[in-house]
């Protein structure tokens, strides 16, 4: 029998009581009846079934035993292939089966759910996965693009999307893969901090916590004014973004690893070198311990002290905002002190493309100020330590120096050889 092709849809519950225009509508097409937004079965009118058996070759009676469930003066044709709202879930399923193995994250998994859920499903979910064709790929770029997703973004859920029709494909429920375009990704360099404003952003902070200065109680900026979701006691500073900013410039670490860094994850080395071991969770497949610079013991001992001195700092106790035990929310509360810091310190809140500066600013600061003031680091040992590639790094972070920056180390001159 053909592929279904419809543009007309009615609920189950529309049939106890069908709208006006339905017959009107299955005289000239299929209509797809939903149940919870996915089709049971097309309602067809008796031309276009008599169409159908004539184009199939088969009579009534074959239709019946295949299934179908004639009425005058309409028939019941049932859905023949899963939808892709199916397929995608058998996706999801297959991948958390490969993050049990270890094969794959945890976290990888549910970025997947989280994009079929937010663009993919909306524009696909409904659809038999063999109805799946050059128009519904259009209507989801359309759909991205009126979102500004950028290129690196569209091009994650494309991949979404070919691995669901590769698995459907591999079922035997497609005959064909529809063509899926490559998008040219367009790589933008990692927002940072310059060291000028790196110490101003310090200084206010430590100015704001000891003044225990208020949060404006509105928002500020264009647009709505309305009062920040902000409790009333995270709006004085404690000392804690004080030593998020200095810990993450001198640790390379992720606003993810703030979030559920704890105390037991924390090592004091002292030996020729004074760093601390940062043994943290594995975070895109990394589980390399992390090394920090020097300045981040100093700032991990006065909040260690600060800690114990409030009864706190066991082993299982997080670094930064202990008493919040909702971590989600407190990596949100460390963003909306920033943003008060760089407003009160002059630093703009976007950088010069156009980005909002967040957390993650202070890490791929920590990585641009070891390329500039390094002397003789590797990339290979930077990412590494970094929990991420010298692709990367590359890409990233190297692709936003230029030589001026570094104008003593273009112009040094080798000493004379040894004897």
């Amino acid at each position: 029998m053909q592929k279904m092709l419809t543009n007309y849809t009615v609920s189950l519950a529309d049939l106890q009581a069908p709208p006006p225009d339905l017959l009107a509508a299955v005289a000239g097409q299929p209509v797809a009846v939903l149940d919870q937004n996915r089709p049971l079965f097309y309602v067809v009118g008796p031309q276009l079934l008599q169409a159908l058996m004539a184009g199939a070759g088969r009579s009534a009676s074959d239709l019946l035993e295949a299934g179908a469930h004639v009425r005058a003066p309409l028939a019941l044709l049932p859905v023949a292939a899963p939808l892709f709202s199916d397929v995608a879930a058998k996706l999801l399923s297959l991948e958390a089966d490969r993050a049990r193995r270890g094969a794959l994250s945890p976290e990888s998994v549910q970025i997947m759910r989280n994009r079929l859920d937010a663009h993919l499903l909306p524009v696909f979910g409904h659809l038999p996965v063999d109805d799946v064709g050059p128009e519904h790929i259009e209507a989801f770029m359309e759909r991205m693009g009126d979102q500004e997703a950028s290129s690196t973004t569209i091009s994650q859920y494309l991949v979404i999307l070919r691995k669901a029709m590769k698995l459907a494909l591999s079922r035997k429920w497609i005959t064909e893969i529809p063509e899926i375009p490559r998008v040219a990704i367009t790589s933008q360099p990692r927002s940072t901090f310059t060291v000028d404003q790196y110490g101003r952003m310090l200084r206010t902070a430590r100015r704001l916590w000891r003044e225990q200065a208020e949060a404006p109680s509105i928002k500020q900026g264009a647009g709505k004014r309305e009062r920040f979701w902000v409790t009333a006691r995270y709006r004085t500073l404690p000392p804690d973004l004080y030593w998020v900013i200095g810990f993450m410039v001198n640790s390379f670490v992720r606003p993810s690893d703030i979030k559920c860094i704890q105390h037991k994850h924390v090592e004091i080395v002292r030996g020729s070198r004074v760093y601390l071991r940062l043994n943290l969770p594995t975070t895109k497949k990394h589980d390399k311990p992390i090394v920090t610079l020097r300045p981040a013991v100093r700032l991990y001992e006065a909040l260690l002290a600060h800690a114990r001195a409030n009864g706190g700092g066991g082993p299982d106790d997080y670094l930064f905002l202990p008493v919040e035990r909702d971590r989600t929310h407190a990596l949100a509360i460390l963003n909306f002190w920033l943003k008060w810091v760089l407003r009160e310190s002059g630093v703009p809140l976007v950088d010069t493309h156009g980005k909002s500066r967040t957390l993650y600013c202070l890490r791929h600061t920590s990585i641009t100020f070891r390329l500039l003031y390094g002397q003789g680091i590797d990339m290979l040992t930077l990412a590494r330590n970094a929990r991420t590639s010298v692709d990367m790094i590359e890409t990233f972070y190297a692709s936003t120096l230029h030589g001026e920056m570094n104008v003593g180390m273009l112009q040094s001159r080798r000493g004379p050889p040894a004897r």
